[in-house]
């Protein structure tokens, strides 16, 4: 019976994304196939001149066929190099063609996906996935299946001259290509695509702990600490070490066989003058030990190659299983298309987990409304940060739903949802580009006026007046460099200018100075009005003035009120008051 769930194989699923190229990539193996034959034939004939020069010694005044064979060498020659040539430009053209589509897809797919699945994933293994799937691809199709052409080619032609000349020393040559083959096979008996796989997740963990690292050099300073101190970085480099050391250690006695194996050859072929020839050596049988000495480094070169290629489609089987990975991340859409009727918020019996293992919040209802502030307080790790990543869809939940307006975040068209909601975050961003690059993309049709207003509002305008360009001036790497107060600022002056009815506010003063404190309090205080506020507040001096204020604790609501109701209340939040007040109060 037909299986029909039978898996498609990496090449097929490349060939997906090869277009019009498709004949590219099989022209490109014929090609391979046939500069192969035109490979081994130069050496035929040049054993064929070898042979008639021995017949001939000592008087080689009568040449018979020796300026034949050479020309006929040197057109051999110069057609497999014509034909390699041909091959590889064909197998570049489509592989090309397989990395352009795979990229723009990934590429376009991940824009897609909720903007809290690629903070989970990273940035850095987000990179490696595209990078390394491309990569690969364009490695194993442009490069690694023309030369497993030839070299399949390859070997049933050698096969084929080698049993022709003498069938005793072809099986002598076989012994050590046999030898080197069951050394392989001892290490892919040892799990070699699980030591890939793992391989490449290390590499990746690095890459992604390396990003992070790097974003978290500010706070590395500033406390004077060393590269260990950030201890996720350092077991990401410990683990890579171990893996590396130890995948050395067992796969060097293997490799050290297949090495002495394949380039033992010469010494088999040494062997068999006595275990054959038996001391009757004769021209003939001269003339066949040449040929083979001839022909064996190519045998050896085309082993290696068979080994390379086999290790590289590995690796293409990993970056398409780890982009597939991502490809299977649902992308954020819109069932529908309804329309909020006003700013209120609701969050109803929402759970959710980010590893679908653990429960980070269970069964959180509240409801927000329209131009009320809403606070959010309680310790580290109690899922405020997630409430407000929910609130803004950079999740779905896993369980119930949450509305503005009384309709559902799903059903909301992603660009209205993005107009009604506005964030400010602790950790600012800022896209390499000038100020007012910057603001407008809050609102990409904003006038130059607009953008001063709300640079004005949101008590930026003595960072502008710094620079003799003003708006106009470029942040990044080759541009100027701003504060983390600062940097904070213009967020909040972004949010100004898209004006959004919706505001999620997660403490943007944490880490500001006292003078850009005042400043970006005023801002916010200017952001705030008329709105709809989500606030998570870290110091509880902010939430004094909110309507209601929830304490998250354990993925839990513990507690919900005015401020004098929860501290009424003798619960939670009164402890965290006071030990609040009590960390102010306390001096040097």
């Amino acid at each position: 019976m037909k299986n029909n769930n039978k898996k498609p194989s990496s090449l097929s699923k490349l060939m997906q994304y090869s277009g019009n190229y498709k004949a590219m990539i099989y022209t490109s193996w014929i090609f391979a196939g046939l500069s192969a034959v035109f490979t081994l034939l130069p050496f035929w004939f040049i054993w064929k001149i070898i042979s008639e020069a021995v017949s001939l010694a000592p008087d080689f005044s009568n040449p018979h066929h020796m300026k034949v064979n050479a020309i006929y060498a040197m057109i051999c020659a110069l057609c497999a190099i014509l034909f390699y040539i041909g091959g590889l430009l064909c197998s570049h053209l489509g592989a090309f063609r397989v990395a352009t589509n795979l990229r723009l897809h990934l590429i376009r797919h991940i824009s897609f996906l909720p903007p809290g699945e690629k903070d989970r994933i990273g940035s850095g293994a987000l990179r490696r996935v595209i990078s390394d799937s491309t990569e690969a691809s364009e490695t194993y199709l442009a490069h690694q299946l023309p030369d497993q052409s030839k070299s399949t080619v390859m070997f049933i032609g050698l096969m084929y001259l080698m049993f022709r000349c003498d069938w005793r020393l072809a099986l002598l040559c076989l012994i050590p290509v046999l030898i080197g083959f069951l050394s392989l096979m001892s290490m892919a008996g040892k799990g070699l695509r699980e030591k890939m796989t793992n391989y490449q997740n290390a590499l990746s963990d690095m890459s992604n702990e390396a990003v992070e690292y790097i974003r978290g050099i500010p706070v590395v300073k500033t406390f004077n600490q060393t590269v260990f101190s950030f201890k996720r970085f350092k077991d990401s480099i410990d683990r890579y070490s171990t893996w590396a050391s130890g995948y050395s250690r067992d796969v060097r006695l293997p490799i050290l066989i297949y090495t002495v194996a394949i380039n033992s050859i010469f010494l088999f072929l040494y062997l068999s003058v006595n275990l054959i020839a038996k001391g009757n050596i004769d021209t003939e049988f001269i003339l066949k030990i040449i040929f083979f000495v001839i022909i064996s480094p190519i045998m050896t070169a085309m082993l290696t190659s068979m080994m390379s290629s086999n290790e590289t489609k590995l690796k293409v089987e990993d970056a398409i299983s780890r982009m597939e990975n991502v490809l299977a991340i649902k992308p954020l859409v819109s069932s529908n298309s309804a329309h909020p009727a006003g700013y209120s918020v609701a969050f109803e019996n929402v759970s959710f987990s980010y590893d679908k293992e653990t429960t980070v919040l269970n069964h959180i209802s509240f409801e927000v409304e329209q131009g009320k502030t809403f606070a959010l307080v309680g310790p580290s790790g109690g899922g405020k940060s997630t409430i407000a990543s929910l609130a803004t869809r950079f999740f779905d939940p896993d369980e119930g739903r949450i509305t503005i307006g009384g309709v559902s975040l799903k059903d909301i068209p992603k660009k209205e949802l993005m107009d009604n909601v506005s964030f400010v975050f602790q950790d600012a961003k800022l896209i390499q580009g000038s100020i007012l690059d910057n603001l407008r993309l809050g609102k990409r049709e904003a006038s130059e006026k607009e953008v001063y207003q709300a640079l004005e509002t949101a008590q930026c305008m003595d960072i502008i007046e710094k620079f003799p360009t003003g708006i106009h001036t470029v942040i990044g790497s080759e541009g100027v460099y701003l504060s983390g107060g600062e940097q904070q600022r213009l967020t909040i002056a972004r949010a100004i200018l898209k004006n959004a009815p919706v505001l999620i506010l997660d403490e943007a003063t944490a880490f500001a100075d006292p003078d850009n404190e005042a400043k970006i309090q005023a801002a916010i205080g200017a952001l705030s009005r008329n709105k709809t506020i989500i606030m998570i507040a870290h110091r509880l001096s902010t939430v004094r003035h909110a309507d209601r204020i929830c304490v998250v604790e354990n993925g839990s609501i513990a507690e919900q009120g005015s401020f004098d109701e929860l501290l009424s209340k003798k619960g939670t939040f009164a402890s965290m008051w006071e030990e609040y007040n009590r960390s102010v109060d306390w001096k040097l």
